[in-house]
């Protein structure tokens, strides 16, 4: 990269994404049936739900003033720059756009047997916009999965989560939080990039890993790896299905040139060398 000079790509690539929009394209690739919620904003986020609803996704939610932002991956043969991340701020939210999501987002969950919230929140958000959704699903009696950071996780897990996502660094940002002081969240899936996940619960540690040749992108692997989770739960009773499927789909993203998206025979073909280990240890 040249500062101060004008510096041309060779080649663009546009790929639908967002956190929630990966997991949503994940499932959906894997036969789940899926309903896709956010906020929309101008064209981008027009073109971005016309990807999801090609791919047979049911997309909702509302519509926001301003557009949804572009976030620019930069792939190089410089290692220094090689994916280096440009995001744009996005839109902003109000009260009433989110009581109107929120009364959405309400109905939509009685239809479901798993909620997955996802994903930074829109500028000038309520700082519990999180909690409430978690709310509706507790009191609905509806698992829910929670990918989130800052002070929307913190607000989160006042109220009860069936699993929490978060990768080394955000775990170590959000005040050092022991295994044990998360006492709202029944499972931890803690990501530690090629060293794999560590999944804990009640039952112990699990420790889940694969050795892959070749990674072409690891964007949205994390996204990735929160689907297969959810796809699990729904599916598995073993907390280490819980685990080998976690890491499957993560690692099946970083297959492929597209970003934060995975194909089944792809998966299909790592659930079977997914190196599985259980520590002893019980919260």
């Amino acid at each position: 990269m040249k500062f101060g000079e004008p510096n041309r790509f060779i080649n663009i690539q546009e790929f639908p994404g967002g956190k929630g929009v990966h997991v949503a394209l994940a499932l959906q690739e894997m036969g789940s049936k899926v309903s896709l919620l956010g906020f929309w904003a101008g064209p981008n986020g027009e073109w971005v739900k016309s990807q999801c609803k090609n791919h047979g996704i049911d997309v909702g939610g509302i519509s926001l003033s301003g557009n949804t932002r572009k976030c620019y991956t930069i792939r190089s043969t410089d290692k220094q720059l090689d994916h280096t991340e440009f995001l744009e701020p996005g839109p902003k939210m109000d009260i009433q756009s989110f009581e109107a999501f929120k009364e959405l987002f309400a109905e939509k969950i009685k239809q479901a047997q798993l909620v997955i919230i996802s994903g930074s929140w829109p500028l000038e958000s309520a700082e519990n916009s999180c909690q409430e959704l978690v709310k509706l699903c507790n009191q609905n009696q509806i698992d829910v999965i929670l990918d989130c950071t800052g002070v929307q996780l913190q607000k989160a897990i006042q109220e009860n989560i069936t699993a929490l996502h978060l990768n080394e660094n955000e775990y170590n940002e959000t005040n050092n939080m022991m295994p044990n002081e998360l006492k709202s969240v029944s499972m931890l899936a803690l990501t530690k990039g090629k060293d794999g996940l560590e999944l804990i619960s009640s039952e112990g540690i699990i420790e889940g890993r694969v050795t892959l040749s070749k990674v072409i992108s690891t964007v949205g692997s994390g996204d990735c790896l929160t689907a297969g989770l959810g796809f699990s739960l729904i599916n598995n009773k073993d907390i280490q299905d819980h685990a080998r499927f976690a890491v499957a789909f993560g690692a099946a993203n970083c297959l492929r040139a597209e970003l934060g998206m995975l194909y089944k025979e792809d998966v299909k073909k790592l659930l079977h060398i997914i190196e599985i280990k259980e520590k002893k240890y019980a919260r």
